[in-house]
């Protein structure tokens, strides 16, 4: 199943930047260890935000809940992310669809 996941990420007053940076670091390796493996499709980093967006291919939404209590910024830092999570279909399957209600 494929997702959109969209990372937005803020940092408290008594953060410095570099922290933010150590985490997102260790983020960052996770991210494209996962992308190496097949679970994540691509992803992106917002340029001027500190936002990132990832297409990623999962069994379903437990393994997405699952894997987004893991990230090492969501243990880290997790009050301080907002992820907005939309269910992708791909075009083709649902252009199939359409023909198939016009052919009826």
């Amino acid at each position: 199943m494929l997702y959109l996941l969209d990372f937005s990420v803020t940092y408290s007053a008594e953060m410095v930047q570099n922290d933010l940076f150590t985490i997102w670091a260790e983020e960052a390796g996770v991210a494209l260890g996962a992308k190496e493996d097949g679970a994540i499709v691509d992803l992106w980093k917002c340029a001027g935000e500190r936002r990132v967006v990832a297409v990623v291919d999962l069994d379903g939404p437990d393994t997405l809940d699952q894997i987004l209590m893991d990230l090492p910024i969501m243990q880290k830092m997790g009050q301080h992310v907002d992820v907005k999570v939309t269910a992708l279909r791909r075009y083709e399957d649902f252009a199939a669809d359409v023909k198939e209600r016009l052919d009826r």
